[in-house]
């Protein structure tokens, strides 16, 4: 329910709220960011502009996703309220292979594949899929809060940013960076594409060492040297791609065959031995075989040495004609087919288990082939350079910045990039093939003659780029790159990207060359690489797993504010997050915290009308409420310039339920309910002013339930909270105010220890016994003790405590309290004595279990784990118990 006439309903009903604000938001336009187009004056703002992470259009967004565009929507709602110019722009990735692979599956259901339907048909089919789930993408990032400027949302497959990517390339061909070679590739024979090396993550196998026997051409045996040399090897259906066995130069074993020739198992083929120091002497024999177009050591190994490179293998993983009687056959059945007739032959030496890890497309897991191919290119190492020296010299910063290793040891051990894929999905590459001559014609506009010979007989090529090529443009082609717009004189460099570690170098490392490259400026200047969302029991969330939490659940259950909260306040740099549900309950707890003291305050207004101009000095407590909402807002701000969210999440958190509410509140309720008008509306003005001023500041981390309270305050500003500024810091509080409220919080922290450690309830008034040169102090402050430190008698005494008294220093004075009532804890005591009963037993029963070998042994990890974890918990309650018994026992001895 909306807030109406000046009052809160009981609870905050989220989804309304929600829907309402967000609309609000929309309909006034404060999202946008304003860049003065010609003829316009400057605008006087400070600029932050951000990127987001666009993400793929292959489906909804993830725990994660929530957790990055939260922290993002927190940075430009900060930063509109710091009174900036900002832009998060956003817009969805096209994807090109994770795309194309789900929309194969989809039209696979109609037994049909892309080729029944043709290229421009297929294509079309894929826009109709990001139709629907990118705008599915673009609402679930609305029903988050995030507050992007709409109006300029973008999509990699633009018309602008295909103008771009052309451009880029472009240029980059005609520099020399770009090139076209026949080269060993990671190749996935699923996705019919080539894959970079960390697209094919290497993953554990269980597989079979093979030993096999070459004969040496020549060879006569004993005096005249060995007759065969033996290889061992994972992979025995390669051998038919062999030109040549490799062994160390310094291998004195084998000195003596180097420049002699072997003869090929199967197909009778000779080839020569090498040395290549590229060879490891402690694997096997010593002696490897060498297939350049089927292993990338290999292939580099053949490059050296003028080696010809057999490729044994169509893109579909079955052999080739090269393959001689094995053609046609799969790689699988072709490996047992050689396997089968090198022992027939004699040949096969022997096999045996051999755990191993080999590359797996992270697309479709499919087993990845290394496959010679002719690929389009780009040179890095040119790029890198400049990208390495832009954040070694604090250009680019990292943060944690640890993360910068990371990135340094890409760099500097960077190879050139496979950037074309066999892909219909994606940018088409803009190089046109004369049938003519041969030659090659690359140009942004579509060419109708071949650059070389004139000729028209010009096709284009049907690869596509690789998705991260555009992605690393995405900074300044959103801002409509290669003009020279008013989007990137303001908003270029970008201040901020937020983003994950696993895309470090996929793509912020690329954006950072083509940035200095393209713009002659770094794209961004500081890098935040958020933490992991992982489940309680730390592992990655994965959908296909069924190991993952929607956020659009979690908001059903909880309210957007109360998750925004909770993964803000968890978002600690350098540390995953373990989300569960269970988790989410002390974000709801702040939100309802919130909303009781806002109807609280609400309540205590009715008399009271706004005045306009500074307000009344107040009391020492109106006074000191103000200065610690100012000190909690330094704090938080300090945090966010760190990137430290959960520490800014804390100093709010620990100024509204700690000072504000347990605090101010309680001791404002004195005057509220008293009959001074001056102090009333004094506090009346504090507690709105202070209270506005919180939700001003938790804004940008909860924006639906404080714009919501907001509107209901008479704030005498009719702004909305997304329009307001921070609050100004006020005037300090003097040292003698600070050590009177210091005095008088320590006094009641100390008392409410006393009263925990006894295991008082709050129903329960304790006396407290103050010296005598405490009066004055006391006299002030005597009703706020009362209120919150449960006191009922106050005296003033001068000597040693009687025996049923608890001594504790605070406020520069030893104070006692006292309980009068010996039976209380009597009382106390026989309680604790069967919570201890209770917990012996449930402790017993749960060693029991652990100590069990057949429990450990049968029952699922997670049961073990919770056993453990209950094991755990009541041995703490149990030592706590047993520390309150024992001063409750001495405290009873004492007074005996």
């Amino acid at each position: 329910m909306a807030a109406t006439g000046g009052q809160l309903p009981t609870r905050f009903e989220a989804k309304p709220a929600e829907a309402k604000w967000y609309r609000v938001w929309l309909e006034r336009g404060l999202f946008r960011a304003h860049a003065p187009g010609p003829g316009e004056p400057p605008d006087p703002r400070p600029v932050f502009s951000m990127m987001i992470p666009p993400p793929n259009i292959t489906g909804s967004l993830h725990l994660g996703h929530a957790l990055n565009n939260t922290l993002q929507d927190l940075l430009a709602r900060h930063h509109r309220l710091l009174g900036e110019n900002v832009l998060w722009l956003p817009g969805t990735d096209h994807a090109g292979i994770s795309t194309q692979v789900v929309v194969e599956k989809e039209i696979a259901k109609q037994g049909k594949t892309r080729h029944d339907l043709g290229r421009e048909a297929f294509v079309d089919r894929v826009w109709e899929w990001k139709a629907q789930y990118g705008a599915r993408i673009i609402l679930q990032l609305q029903a988050i809060g995030a507050s992007l400027d709409w109006s300029r949302e973008r999509f990699t497959l633009d018309p602008g940013l295909s103008r771009a990517v052309r451009e880029v390339f472009v240029r980059l061909y005609h520099e020399g960076l770009i090139y076209r070679s026949e080269y060993l590739v990671s190749w996935c024979p699923r996705c019919s594409t080539v894959l970079s090396d960390l697209e094919s993550p290497h993953r554990p196998v269980s597989g079979k060492l093979y030993a096999i026997r070459y004969p040496i051409v020549g060879a006569t045996g004993a005096a005249g040297g060995p007759s065969e040399i033996v290889v061992e090897t994972t992979r025995p259906e390669t051998l038919l791609g062999d030109t040549a066995v490799a062994v160390h130069p310094d291998d004195e074993r084998w000195n003596g065959l180097v420049g002699r020739h072997a003869r090929l198992p199967l197909l009778g083929r000779e080839i020569p031995i090498v040395a290549d120091t590229f060879v490891d002497r402690e694997f096997g024999t010593g002696a490897v075989k060498v297939t350049p177009a089927h292993d990338p050591h290999d292939f580099e190994c053949g490059r050296r040495l003028g080696l010809p490179s057999i490729n044994i293998l169509h893109p579909d993983a079955t052999l080739n004609e090269n393959a001689g009687p094995y053609a046609g056959l799969p790689v699988a059945e072709a490996r047992q087919r050689v396997v089968a007739d090198l022992e027939a032959q004699g040949l096969l030496v022997g096999q045996k288990e051999h755990a191993h890890e080999v590359p797996h497309c992270d697309r479709c897991d499919t087993l990845v082939q290394p496959l010679l191919s002719e690929q389009w290119f780009m040179r890095m190492a040119p790029l890198a350079k400049p990208a390495i020296a832009a954040v070694r010299e604090g250009r680019v910063r990292f943060h944690p910045e640890s993360w910068e290793n990371t990135y340094f040891h890409w760099m500097e051990n960077i190879r050139d990039w496979a950037i074309s894929r066999q892909l219909w999905w994606g940018h088409r590459i803009p190089a046109w093939r004369c049938a003519a001559c041969g030659e090659w014609t690359v140009t942004v506009d579509d060419p109708e003659r071949c650059a070389h010979c004139g000729r028209a007989e010009l096709t284009q090529e049907s690869d596509v780029l690789d998705t991260w090529f555009s992605s690393a443009l995405w900074p300044f082609s959103t801002l409509g790159w290669p003009d020279d717009t008013p989007e990137q004189r303001t908003f270029y460099p970008t201040s901020v990207l937020s983003t994950a570690f696993d895309i470090i170098f996929f793509w912020v490392a690329r954006m950072i060359m083509m940035g200095l490259h393209f713009k002659g400026d770094v794209p961004f200047r500081d890098v935040y690489i958020h933490p992991l969302v992982r489940d309680e029991k730390g592992r990655k969330m994965s959908k296909s797993k069924g190991i993952g939490v929607d956020p659009l659940d979690v908001m059903e259950i909880y309210g957007t504010d109360a998750m925004r909260w909770t993964l803000t306040s968890l978002a600690a740099q350098g540390r995953d997050i373990r989300f569960g549900m269970n988790v989410m309950e002390g974000g709801r707890a702040f939100v309802t915290k919130l909303w009781n003291a806002a109807r609280f305050t609400l309540m205590n207004l009715n008399d009271y009308a706004p005045a306009p101009g500074a307000p009344a000095a107040g009391s020492l407590y109106d006074r000191w409420i103000r200065t610690r909402l100012d000190a909690a807002l330094r704090e938080s701000h300090a945090a966010v310039d760190a990137f430290k969210f959960n520490d800014a999440a804390s100093a709010l958190y620990r100024f509204v339920w700690g000072e504000l509410c347990d605090w101010y509140i309680e001791l404002a309720k004195q005057t509220l309910q008293g009959d001074q008008a001056d102090e009333k509306t004094a506090t009346q003005r504090t507690l709105v002013d202070v209270l506005s001023g919180a939700l001003v500041a938790l804004h940008p981390v909860m924006p639906f339930v404080t714009e919501e309270i907001l509107s209901a305050l008479p704030t005498g500003d009719d702004r909305l909270a997304i329009e307001r500024g921070y609050p100004a810091p006020g005037p300090a509080l003097s040292a003698d105010d600070s050590r009177e409220m210091d005095a008088l919080l320590e006094v009641v922290t100390r008392v409410r220890q006393v009263r925990g450690e006894l295991g008082l309830p709050p129903s329960t008034r304790v006396q407290l016994v103050f010296p005598t040169a405490a009066r004055p102090f006391v006299d002030r402050h005597l009703a706020g003790l009362r209120a919150l430190a449960g006191a009922g008698e106050v005296r003033f005494e001068d000597g040693p405590p009687p025996p049923l008294a608890s001594v504790t220093q605070a406020g520069g004075f030893a104070v006692r309290v006292e309980l009068g009532d010996p039976a209380l804890l009597a009382d106390e005591l026989k309680r604790l004595e069967k919570v201890l009963k209770t917990l012996e037993k449930d402790l017993a029963m749960a060693a029991k279990k652990l100590d069990n070998p057949d429990f450990l042994a049968r029952a699922k990890e997670e049961v073990v784990e919770a056993e453990r974890e209950k094991h755990a918990r009541l041995t703490g309650e149990e030592r706590d118990v047993r520390e309150r018994e024992a001063r409750l026992r001495k405290l009873l001895g004492s007074g005996a």
